[in-house]
């Protein structure tokens, strides 16, 4: 006889049903514990997919077509819901008080988790305390570009013009916060020149002005930007990624035209909840960088004029440290506030 059996037959009515009671309570936990550690996640449960931005920007159609594929690699569903608003803060804190499951994902962009926190007093969560970096998606570079009529040839021509008339020069952004701003704003603390800042509700506007020439320059998204240079509608000056761009050969990067440490790519990521269990964590990254390497994902990144990058989640989590304490220096010293 087992020990259990001998204590189950010696002990009376009461002492025999508190030993079942307590074998019960035991499998009833053991049964409680989420799915996933039984490494069933995510048992055919609908996965929602956070973008803080409206529908059909480059987050939002990327994120659905990754969203797509990584759903089909874990046999669910993984929709797409658009909570727009805030600078891409209302979505992010929609996520960082959903249950930390695995169920619920942020597809997201550099403006919400290390810009905009330092613009916009105090949130409703930690930008770096209330997610778990899944992955980086991918990296948008940016060209700064000035009209074909205007008589800057170099970025050092443009900050001659701006040194020799402080605050004539106008930049233009997609508005108060984004990171098209901020490279105006870093511009200026690199240099010592200064420039007007006219910020337009989103990228398109403003770049429909730089090409009026309603403005002297502005940093443009890499895909935006370059059929425009290409036609002669636009001349690029720079680029901001740490390489020269294969399109755009002939232009120099920041770096090469002495603007030390001016490396601005904004990057797409995807988060989830803080305290998402790391099992989780890791085949998200596992099915998202799989995703990544997708000829269709490939080719639409590239119609986007998206790098895409993958890697582990301590990387994005580095990156977004560091672009976060970036930004805020910026912020601060240039005395930048949300309107």
């Amino acid at each position: 006889m087992t020990e259990p059996d001998r204590l189950l037959s010696s002990a009376g009515p009461s002492r025999r049903s508190l030993l079942f009671s307590g074998a019960a309570a035991l499998l009833g936990s053991a049964l409680a514990t989420p799915a996933l550690a039984q490494g069933d996640w995510p048992a055919g449960r609908l996965i929602t997919w956070v973008v803080p931005y409206p529908p059909g920007g480059s987050t939002d159609v990327l994120g659905r077509n990754v969203a797509q594929r990584i759903g089909a690699a874990l046999s669910t569903n993984v929709i797409v819901d658009n909570k727009a608003g805030a600078t891409g803060t209302i979505g992010a804190a929609f996520v960082a008080k959903a249950a930390p499951d695995g169920y619920t994902l942020l597809g997201t962009s550099i403006g919400p988790q290390a810009i905009a926190p330092h613009l916009m007093g105090k949130l409703p969560y930690d930008h770096i305390t209330a997610f778990e970096p899944v992955v980086i998606i991918g990296t948008i570079p940016h060209i700064l570009v000035v009209g074909p009529n205007q008589p800057f040839k170099t970025v050092a021509d443009l900050l001659a013009a701006a040194k020799a008339q402080p605050g004539k020069l106008a930049f233009a952004s997609g508005g108060n916060g984004t990171i098209l701003q901020m490279q105006g704003e870093l511009l200026q603390q690199q240099t010592g020149a200064r420039f007007i800042h006219v910020p337009y509700r989103g990228d398109t506007p403003a770049l429909q002005d730089t090409l009026a020439e309603q403005v002297q320059f502005m940093f443009a998204p890499a895909a935006a930007a370059l059929p425009h240079v290409q036609a002669g509608k636009l001349r690029a000056l720079a680029v901001t990624s740490a390489q020269r761009l294969k399109a755009l050969p002939d232009v120099p990067t920041m770096g090469e035209v002495g603007m030390k440490d001016f490396v601005v790519e904004q990057w797409q990521a995807v988060f989830a909840p803080a305290k998402t269990p790391a099992a989780v964590v890791q085949r998200l990254n596992q099915e998202i960088n799989k995703a990544l390497k997708d000829p269709a994902v490939v080719a639409l990144a590239d119609k986007l004029g998206v790098t895409l990058v993958g890697g582990t989640p301590k990387q994005l989590g580095d990156l977004q440290k560091a672009d976060s304490a970036k930004w805020a220096k910026v912020i601060k010293d240039g005395n930048i506030k949300a309107e």
